[in-house]
């Protein structure tokens, strides 16, 4: 077990129109698992700048570039430890050692193609690593508000025009699916037998600057308009839900503050998805981000045969809008605007901290 310590700095700004409550988060002792990834990292440094103290598990960052690194991520955290979820007793000693409040659980295998390729990986890590954590999360006190992050994918999707509500079936094609629906399961029994507050959160497709994972669409266009090259799309009819990162973690914060006040009665599946006019097709979402980096589309369909993908998926989200107050701010306009300009941040070796500090005031203030 690595584990490296940083100073904890305070970079709390002024609160905006903001649907996330600064006060709340203020001192407040946050264990995120998975904030080496892309969204644990963007995650991490808004639990930092309204000054919560974070104490961060994961293995090391899983791509090069890193957001983690780029962006400094470590040195905003109260304590950053690198290890495997699946080893239970070392996962159990942190958390009892760290004796958080509230608990965001993001570390997973999260690539269906990568599933394929390691199924036993992927169930181990995303079934077992929940237990794993949940085990150790009920012999914790301190621990009053547990947001477990799965996914759309975790519906059984029959690829028609309905957006899934929370109640609908679990499934999932796919390991890396079906995972985070055996995941959704687990959840609901250890909030059922031992009287966790643990809600579910199930995002669409999730974009931001620095995202470098292999086979996602934003990361991969980015790489080829980079290289000068054209973008290959394996299919570029699929439709998605596309959504900020921003807009995303906010529905992960309002979640957990709810949870956090008033228990089992926020204690469910939550839908967090864009309007129904930001629900684009791969084609859509790639040709607009040749045109925000400044090129012509020039997409090509990847040659060869390659596992099954979802074609289409789409979220129902009036539970959150209309229990939680959250609501979609951004556009996929806006999003994709964002994206680049954080990729480009990257590409110009800019203080990424900063970047993403800036959009975050940004979106509190109200875009």
């Amino acid at each position: 077990m690595e584990e490296r310590k940083g100073p904890v700095e305070s970079v709390a700004g002024l609160m905006g129109n903001t649907l996330v409550d600064q006060k709340f988060w203020r001192n407040k002792k946050v264990f995120v698992t998975g904030h080496t990834g892309f969204k644990g990292s963007w995650l991490c440094l808004w639990l930092a700048q309204m000054g919560a103290k974070v104490t961060g598990v994961a293995l090391p960052p899983p791509t090069k570039p890193s957001l983690f690194l780029a962006a400094n991520v470590e040195d905003v955290l109260q304590r950053s430890v690198i290890l495997d979820i699946r080893d239970g007793k070392k996962l159990g000693h942190l958390v009892r050692q760290a004796k958080p409040q509230v608990v965001f659980h993001m570390a997973a295998q999260p690539l269906v193609r990568d599933s394929y390729k390691a199924p036993v990986a992927t169930y181990a890590t995303n079934v077992m690593g929940t237990v794993n954590l949940f085990e150790a999360i009920r012999t914790v006190p301190s621990v009053r508000a547990v947001v477990n992050v799965t996914t759309d994918k975790c519906y059984e999707n029959m690829e028609c025009h309905y957006r899934y509500r929370e109640e609908d079936p679990l499934g999932g094609y796919d390991p890396y699916s079906s995972s985070k629906a055996c995941s959704e399961i687990v959840t609901a029994t250890y909030r059922r037998s031992f009287g966790l507050a643990v809600a579910t959160a199930r995002a669409g497709n999730v974009i931001g600057g620095g995202d470098w994972a292999q086979d996602r669409l934003v990361p991969d266009c980015i790489r080829a308009l980079m290289k000068n090259k054209g973008i290959l799309l394996r299919n570029p009819q699929a439709v998605r839900p596309w959504q900020h990162v921003l807009d995303v973690l906010c529905g992960y914060l309002m979640l957990a503050e709810r949870l956090f006040v008033s228990g089992s009665k926020f204690a469910s599946a939550w839908n967090f998805g864009p309007d129904s006019r930001d629900v684009l097709t791969v084609r859509q979402v790639a040709d607009m981000i040749a045109r925000q980096w400044g090129e012509s589309s020039r997409v090509k369909l990847s040659p060869g045969k390659h596992p099954h993908e979802a074609k289409l998926l789409m979220l129902d989200v009036s539970k959150a809008k209309k229990e939680l107050g959250w609501r979609p701010r951004m556009s996929i306009a806006q999003a994709l605007d964002w994206t680049v300009k954080g990729y480009w941040g990257l590409a110009q070796k800019k203080n990424m901290c900063a970047v993403i500090f800036q959009q975050i005031n940004s979106y509190r203030e109200g875009l």
